[in-house]
């Protein structure tokens, strides 16, 4: 019995200390956060992105949202902000012996970008950004067949914008046009190359790993 308590005080002291240590290293990690570490800033979002990706798919999200969510990858950070991009493809179904295109591109990117800009906003741990960038890419097609990736939505919101935002109720293009996403579409309505600035590396931030879009 006396060696049976003992063994539970001494487990009971290894979990305290456990939880002790993880408590004052997710305390490090705010403060240095808060202070404007970008190098600890990009490693919380860069942590955040791998852990998204290998999450399993919600039943209501689509396949090709959920892959284009999944290619998100970190372009620039800052002491307040975020620069991401992400890739949009076409969605198609089945009809008959025909595939046939059910969302475009810029449908599917409009869809990624609120699904991003919501987890970017408040999922990270340990950092809430202030401004975001979501840049979504996809494949252009020349008439030769070869393919090129251009940028087809950007959009650039700060957190007042977010509170506005109704996340549950409003669809994909009504969250990206209400956070001011910018893009072009043909007289077909398909998405159009638009052109982005490349990242900046300001004095704070030149350390920081940055991912080539």
């Amino acid at each position: 019995m006396q060696w049976a308590l003992l063994v539970m005080v001494i487990m009971f002291l290894i979990v305290a200390y456990v939880v002790m240590q993880g408590t004052r290293v997710a305390m490090a990690w705010r403060k240095a956060a808060e202070d404007g570490d970008v190098k600890v800033i990009a490693e919380i979002v860069d942590d955040s992105l791998t852990e998204w990706r290998s999450k399993k798919k919600p039943k209501e999200i689509a396949v090709d949202v959920w892959r284009g969510m999944q290619s998100t990858q970190l372009v620039e950070v800052a002491a307040d902000f975020v620069r991401v991009s992400c890739q949009a493809e076409s969605e198609y179904r089945r009809e008959g012996k025909n595939w046939v295109e059910s969302a475009n591109p810029l449908q599917t990117g409009m869809a990624i970008t609120a699904r991003v800009a919501e987890m970017v906003f408040y999922d990270l741990p340990h950092f809430r950004p202030q401004r975001i960038q979501i840049d979504v890419y996809t494949t252009f097609r020349d008439g030769n067949g070869a393919s090129s990736r251009a940028c087809i939505m950007s959009t650039e919101a700060d957190r007042s914008a977010a509170l506005a935002v109704d996340w549950d109720e409003w669809t994909g293009e009504e969250i990206a046009d209400s956070l001011g996403a910018r893009y072009r579409m043909g007289e077909r309505g398909q998405p159009l190359a638009i052109e982005v600035a490349d990242p900046v590396v300001e004095d704070e931030a030149e350390e920081a790993p940055m991912v080539n879009s």
